[in-house]
C-alpha cells in the first residue's frame, strides 16, 4: 500500500529514536479513532452524588496512565448532546498532551501558590488541566485570535474555576509583565503532522517550508514571552509536530540565546514515551509516537530560567469595588469565601482576595475577557445571576435548583422553552445529575431560559 504520507515528512524522520517507518505509516492506515476524556475532579467532588468518577452515558474503558482523571473510551460517543459535557463535568482531551499532568506532578505540589500563563490557551484543554492539578494558583490563559480567545472563555467559564484570567493579547505583550510569572505554558502552533492520524486534511497541508514558518513563529513567541518568565521560573514547551526544526532544534536556540536550563523527567517504561536529546545542547525532550503509546503525536520539553532578575514592581491600576449593598445581595448566591467582589462597568466579579493586586496588575498591562467568576448586575433589589456563576464551583448550597431528565436538560441547552413544575418563583439553578446547566427564571405564567443564545445546541 502506497503511504499518504509525505515522504519529506518520513525522510526527516528517519534516524530520530523511537521512529519505525513501517510501524509508523502503518497506524496511519487504521481507522480505528482514540477518544479520551479527562474528568473536572472539581466538580465531581462538589456536585456528584458518588465519590467515584464516572459517566452514565458511556464506559470508560481504561485511564490514561500519565493523568490522574483521563481516561480512554471505549467508542466514541455524540458528545454534543451530552448534558454533562455542557456543564463542564469533563474534557474530550487528546491523551498524549495530558502529560502536562506529569511535567506538573514532577515540578510543583497541588498547593503552590504561584502564578502561571498558559499563553496560546484555545480551546482550553490545557488551561482546564492545570486549573484541576493546582488548587492556590492564579491562572492567565491566553489567546491572541479573537474568535478563538470567544471558544477559549466559553470553555473555561464550562470548568467552573475561580481562579483564572482569560486575556486577548499577543504574546509580545506580556513584556510589560517583567519577571511576573512562575511558569508559563507554551503549546506553541505549529505544523500539525502529530495530528495526521485524526487530521487526514491536515496532510494535504504539511509542507517544508510550514515547518520552517511555524519554527520561526515558534522562536518569535519564545522570545516575545521570555522576560514574563521569573528567575527559576519554569517554561513547558509542547507541540502537536514531529518535525525536529520545531522541536528538538528550539530547544537548542533557547539555549543559545537566553539563560536556561533543561529539565529531565522521569517517566515509566511502560509509557513508551521516547526521550530524545537535542543536537546542540543535548537538552531533554520527550516524544509520543502513535505507533508506540495509545495516543496522537506529540513533543514536550522543560526548561528553567538561570538568571538572577527578581520580581519587579508591580504598578497597579485601582480597582472599582463593588458597594456594600452590591456586595451583600452576591453573597447569597456564594459559598462562603474570602472574596475580592469588584466591578467592570456594571458587572461584579468575585476572585480570592488574596489575588487583588494582581488582577489590578494584569487590567492595566493587558486586555481581560474574563476575571474571576462573573456574578452579574444589580437589577432593583437583586441581582441577575450571569451564566459564570451557575457553572462555576463557588455557587452556594442555598440557591434553588431544579434537577432535569435528559430530554428536559437537552430542551434547555438548545434555549427551548421549557417547563417545570415547582411552588417557586425567582431565580432558579438548572441541573443533570445534580451538575448545574445554567439560569432559568420562574415568574407567575412562564419560565424564561437565560442558556446564552451562542452557546446553544444545534444540533437535534
Amino acid at each position: 500500500m502506497e503511504s499518504v504520507l509525505p515522504d519529506k515528512l518520513l525522510n526527516s524522520l528517519a534516524g530520530i529514536k523511537g521512529f519505525d517507518k513501517v510501524a509508523f505509516e502503518n497506524v496511519h492506515y487504521q481507522s480505528r479513532q482514540i477518544t479520551s476524556v479527562r474528568f473536572n475532579h472539581d466538580k465531581y467532588e462538589r456536585f456528584s452524588m458518588t465519590s467515584e468518577i464516572k459517566h452514565p452515558y458511556f464506559d470508560l474503558n481504561e485511564r490514561v496512565p500519565w493523568c490522574e482523571y483521563g481516561f480512554y473510551l471505549s467508542e466514541r460517543p455524540q458528545f454534543t448532546l451530552d448534558p454533562l459535557l455542557h456543564a463542564g463535568a469533563y474534557y474530550v482531551q487528546e491523551a498524549s498532551s495530558m502529560f502536562l499532568w506529569q511535567t506538573l506532578k514532577q515540578i510543583f505540589t497541588r498547593d503552590s501558590n504561584i502564578k502561571i500563563l498558559d499563553l496560546c490557551a484555545a480551546p482550553g484543554g490545557k488551561t482546564t488541566l492545570i486549573a484541576s492539578y493546582f488548587k492556590n494558583a492564579l491562572i492567565v490563559s491566553n489567546e491572541v485570535i479573537k474568535t478563538r480567545a470567544n471558544i477559549l472563555y466559553e470553555n473555561i467559564t464550562k470548568w467552573g474555576s475561580e481562579n483564572i484570567v482569560v486575556t486577548n493579547n499577543d504574546a509580545a505583550d506580556f513584556k510589560r509583565l517583567k519577571n511576573y510569572f512562575d511558569l508559563i505554558v507554551i503549546d506553541a502552533p505549529c505544523s500539525g503532522s502529530g495530528l495526521f492520524r485524526k487530521d487526514k486534511d491536515a496532510i494535504e497541508e504539511w509542507g517544508e517550508s510550514n515547518v520552517l514558518l511555524c519554527s520561526q513563529r515558534q522562536q518569535r513567541i519564545l522570545a516575545d514571552v521570555y522576560d514574563a518568565l521569573n528567575h527559576n521560573g519554569y517554561l513547558i514547551y509542547s507541540t502537536c509536530s514531529y518535525s525536529q526544526e520545531e522541536n528538538e532544534a528550539v530547544l537548542d536556540w533557547m539555549m543559545d540565546e537566553f539563560k536556561v536550563e533543561s529539565l529531565m523527567f522521569n517517566v515509566e517504561c511502560d509509557w513508551n514515551i521516547v526521550e530524545t536529546r537535542s543536537a546542540k545542547h543535548k537538552a531533554f525532550g520527550y516524544r509520543f509516537w502513535p505507533h508506540k503509546l495509545k495516543g496522537e503525536g506529540f513533543f514536550i520539553a522543560v526548561l528553567k530560567k538561570d538568571e538572577t532578575e527578581s520580581h519587579s514592581k508591580q504598578n497597579h491600576s485601582s480597582l472599582s469595588k463593588a458597594t456594600n449593598i452590591e456586595i451583600n445581595l452576591s453573597e447569597k448566591y456564594l459559598l462562603k469565601g474570602d472574596w475580592l467582589f469588584f466591578k467592570q462597568k456594571e458587572i461584579i466579579r468575585v476572585i480570592h482576595k488574596q489575588w487583588q493586586n494582581d488582577i489590578s496588575f494584569l487590567q492595566k498591562n493587558l486586555y481581560l475577557k474574563k476575571a474571576g467568576v462573573q456574578l452579574g448586575e444589580i437589577k432593583g433589589n437583586d441581582l441577575v445571576p450571569h451564566h459564570e456563576l451557575g457553572l462555576s464551583t463557588i455557587t452556594g448550597d442555598n440557591v434553588i435548583k431544579i434537577e432535569t431528565d435528559e430530554d428536559l436538560a437537552l430542551q434547555y441547552l438548545r434555549k427551548k422553552d421549557v417547563s417545570v413544575t415547582t411552588g417557586h418563583k425567582g431565580w432558579v439553578l438548572f441541573t443533570h445529575k445534580n451538575f448545574p446547566l445554567g439560569w432559568i427564571k420562574i415568574l407567575h405564567n412562564r419560565v424564561n431560559n437565560y442558556y446564552p443564545t451562542e452557546w446553544r445546541i444545534r444540533k437535534e
